[in-house]
């Protein structure tokens, strides 16, 4: 691929009908992220929301990448036109936009995501031009992915009108936001009635609707996300991924 991510990897995934599995990066180093590129990951998403970069650190790790397939996205801060706009001329195949709790919000991705008629963003292909990605308005409109965070108990409540809205094309729950929202302490895996009945609704609405049920997961859970139906999980963070391989490198080196 050269320039701005392909969103083929992860559409090809789901078009098959098998889960998507991913990486979160919350760090700019982009040393290991050209290393992790020997990973086969399916997407990798760059995290401006609670991750520790900026945008110039987040087109750093976009470059980085470049030599592998999986699909880029980008976390964005905010449900914000300008910086939604920012990350996608960059380079970015698509956003993840969090606290998405009506359909309203949903409206909004998809109209800071996409050109007119779809939506209303602006037309500034930065680097996009630069890399040689497509600038076609059409195209760039078909390509781009918009996917909404369920992420509290209103948003579940919403979630067949956000599902609802045209260009959204998938729903990605964050279970820690969720089981706050619930009462329940953080985490990625609750065995309450409230967590696992809205981790249900939530994955109900996007297949009825003909989306991807998407979620955010760890190591210990990823594999049961799969095999209960989530079409993107992701597997593990950055910061994850060097703390438990440095842990088992000490380890092996103290038997």
């Amino acid at each position: 691929m050269s320039g701005g991510s392909s969103p083929v990897r992860l559409r090809r995934c789901w078009a098959e009908n098998r889960p998507a599995f991913g990486l979160w990066r919350s760090t700019e180093a982009p040393s290991s992220a050209e290393a992790l590129c020997e990973v086969d990951f399916d997407y990798v998403v760059i995290d401006l929301q609670h991750g520790l970069m900026e945008v110039a650190g987040a087109i750093s790790m976009m470059r980085a990448m470049e030599r592998s397939d999986a699909t880029v996205l980008c976390r964005v801060p905010t449900n914000e036109p300008g910086i939604i706009g920012r990350v996608l001329d960059a380079g970015a195949a698509g956003v993840i936009v969090p606290m998405v709790d009506d359909a309203d919000l949903a409206t909004a991705c998809v109209a800071a995501a996409k050109y007119a008629p779809a939506g209303g963003r602006s037309y500034g292909p930065t680097r996009t031009r630069i890399t040689g990605t497509s600038t076609d308005v059409a195209a760039v409109n078909a390509a781009t992915l918009v996917i909404p965070m369920i992420e509290t108990a209103e948003a579940v409540r919403n979630v067949e009108s956000i599902a609802a809205v045209p260009g959204v094309d998938a729903l990605y729950i964050g279970p820690s936001d969720l089981s706050i929202t619930l009462g329940l302490v953080p985490g990625n895996d609750q065995t309450d009635v409230r967590f696992t009945d809205a981790l249900s609704a939530v994955k109900a609405a996007a297949t009825r609707h003909s989306l991807a049920p998407g979620i955010h997961a760890d190591p210990n859970v990823a594999a049961k996300r799969a095999t209960e139906g989530f079409a993107m999980v992701t597997v593990v963070t950055d910061l994850q991924a060097v703390t438990a391989g440095a842990r088992r490198a000490l380890d092996s080196a103290r038997l």
